[in-house]
């Protein structure tokens, strides 16, 4: 059997289409349609049922993808080792929210760096574009706040962030926690918000989390950056929602007061996504693995 044709089915099952499959593997989408039938001619079975929004497997198609998928990532594998050998520079294309990527990802990638490797960086604020661009093949590697689904990607949880309701001293001087507390959601509301979208994506996840309620807050300061919704608020701009480490030195130097301090704090989750069997590509595990071992610190 034509392991071409093989590398070309198991691309189609994970990716769940003919189209996105043609774009991994930098081929036409009737190159792929043709391959993917000459492979249904040679076995005499259909391996998948064409849907309006892609195909499905066939449980034929199932089987055979369970059984090939690994031999053909460890191929992969003993490819790339050896080219990783002979070669020098090796690049990893990342993409991530720019606020989480640049001060705990980029860092952490440093020391393999220092190994030969070259880092690319995507800065995207829309899970889904990232994880978009990252099934397209446009990145290696991607970090994002939702778990994907399907077979094409494979997530692994990296890391939690608590979520912290702050504002400058003089705003925090009018509540106190009591206050808060019993009536914090209605009086919250009545102070300028700043928040990286109109949507007020952070403040209605901890509204939620917290006061089991919605925000009815307009924002007064709309930053697509959590560092510049950070700066704001600690200049007075209003009350934000941010990530505990974004805003903990500024806590510690005064320029914000954290305005609660629940019993369960809002917390999201950031995981590493890769496209299935790609880990067998030496940069991109080695990346993986220390962005795990880095995030233990975090």
């Amino acid at each position: 059997m034509d392991l071409a044709l093989l590398r070309t089915f198991v691309t189609v099952h994970r990716a769940g289409s003919f189209t996105r499959a043609a774009a991994l593997l930098g081929l036409s989408q009737p190159a792929v349609t043709s391959q993917i039938r000459t492979l249904e001619r040679q076995l005499g079975r259909p391996l998948f049922l064409r849907r309006a929004r892609g195909v499905t497997p066939t449980t034929i198609g199932d089987e055979l993808a369970h059984r090939a998928a690994p031999h053909l990532d460890a191929l992969v594998e003993i490819a790339e080792t050896g080219l990783d050998e002979g070669s020098g520079v090796r690049t990893l294309h990342i993409a991530g929210p720019p606020e989480f990527t640049a001060l705990r990802a980029l860092p952490a990638l440093t020391p393999l760096v220092g190994r030969g490797l070259a880092v690319r960086a995507s800065f995207l604020g829309d899970t889904e574009e990232i994880l978009d661009g990252l099934a397209a093949g446009h990145h290696d590697l991607a970090i994002a706040t939702t778990r994907p689904r399907g077979g094409l990607l494979v997530s692994t949880p990296l890391c939690d962030e608590e979520h912290v309701l702050v504002a400058a001293p003089r705003w925090a001087g009018r509540l106190s926690p009591e206050v808060l507390l019993s009536k914090g959601a209605v009086l919250l509301e009545q102070l300028p918000v700043v928040e990286v979208h109109e949507s007020l994506p952070f403040v209605s996840r901890y509204w939620a989390s917290v006061f089991e309620t919605k925000p009815a807050a307009a924002a007064t300061v709309i930053a697509p950056d959590l560092r510049a919704v950070r700066d704001s608020a600690a200049s007075g701009a209003g009350l934000a929602v941010l990530p505990r480490y974004l805003c903990e030195e500024a806590l510690r130097q005064g320029r914000l007061v954290a305005l609660l301090d629940p019993p369960v704090p809002p917390l999201r989750t950031y995981f590493l996504v890769v496209r299935t069997g790609t880990l067998a590509l030496s940069p991109l595990a080695r990346a993986h693995e220390e962005l795990l071992r880095a995030a233990g610190n975090w």
